[in-house]
């Protein structure tokens, strides 16, 4: 029996590769630089299905241009804000993404950058890496304390609840923003919000943990960011597209919001340079999902979700 064929633009784990290569007539890209949407297109010529990431974007000009053959689309991501679904929807082709099973490292990053913005883990390291730390004063990198802390979190999926879970331990309270509210077994206690205005005035930390997309883009742009108690700690493990860079800069220089933790940006692997000379930012290279587990764990998913749709079933992570 002939096996389908699979173009995969994203360099994989190992046990996933070889579950591929074993499944699939898997023709792996060379690389890992993005390719254009023609370059795409090409060397889709035959394949059945195309596994991609967020660094390709697959817009409507490039879901057009993709030959006949090709009936799903798999994204190594939970987000695919990358990939034009109404267009692949209109060509009949099914796209399948990998939700949920990174919602635990995205989380335990999310708390890593809330613990290293608030107790300037950053400004410290530097510091000593620097040879200019004299020694312990009282006044040495005085931060934020978490315990009894409101900690906001816009979108209340699977990684913000797990990151509520984690919070939770560290004595805060849970306040969040949502498009419906949770029912009391997921809530456990979190405070729902139905307005920006209520929500915002709320969070001691703000993190970001919203789809990306036209919807929410810039949605934490000045006007919102004034409404944040002062010294306000911003986290964002989500999409840099949610965060207005000049106005989080800004905010940040004036000290209306206190410390910043970004694993994601607008644009990237490019950013915003302003942040750089920021002491009170906490900067990662998009990390959230950078475990050994959540990645193959990422990549397994993906092949299930291409699999069944290539067989005539409707996958359970099919972006609908």
């Amino acid at each position: 029996m002939t096996k389908p064929a699979l173009l995969i633009t994203v360099r994989l784990p190992e046990p996933v590769k070889a579950r591929a290569a074993q499944a699939f007539e898997a023709r792996f890209a060379t690389t890992d630089t993005p390719r254009t949407g023609p370059a795409i297109a090409d060397l889709a010529h035959g394949v059945d299905a195309i596994l991609t990431s967020t660094i390709e974007r697959l817009d409507a000009a490039t879901i057009g241009a993709l030959p006949d053959s090709v009936r799903a689309i798999g994204t190594f991501s939970a987000g695919y804000d990358h990939i034009d679904i109404a267009a692949a929807r209109a060509r009949g082709i099914a796209v399948c993404n990998t939700p949920d099973v990174l919602s635990v490292a995205t989380a335990e990053i999310g708390m890593l950058l809330i613990l290293g913005a608030a107790r300037r883990v950053g400004e410290g390291e530097r510091l000593l890496r620097a040879g200019a730390w004299k020694g312990w004063s009282p006044d040495l990198m005085i931060g934020m304390q978490l315990s009894g802390k409101r900690l906001g979190i816009l979108g209340m999926g699977s990684i913000g609840r797990n990151l509520a879970r984690m919070a939770r331990g560290f004595g805060m309270e849970i306040h969040y923003r949502n498009r419906t509210r949770l029912p009391p077994e997921q809530e456990l206690g979190a405070i729902h919000h139905t307005s920006d205005d209520s929500f915002l005035v709320a969070c001691d930390v703000l993190s970001i943990n919203a789809p990306g997309g036209a919807a929410t883009r810039h949605w934490l742009n000045a006007a919102r960011i004034a409404r944040l108690p002062r010294g306000a700690v911003v986290v964002n493990t989500a999409r840099g597209s949610l965060v207005d860079d000049a106005a989080l800069i800004a905010a940040l220089k004036s000290g209306h919001v206190g410390y910043a933790g970004l694993d994601v940006f607008e644009g990237e692997p490019n950013f915003n340079p302003g942040y750089l000379d920021l002491p009170n930012a906490l900067l990662l290279p998009h990390m959230g999902s950078s475990t050994r587990e959540a990645r193959e764990a990422m990549g397994m998913y993906a092949l299930d979700g291409i699999a069944a749709v290539l067989a005539g079933r409707t996958p359970p992570n099919l972006v609908k």
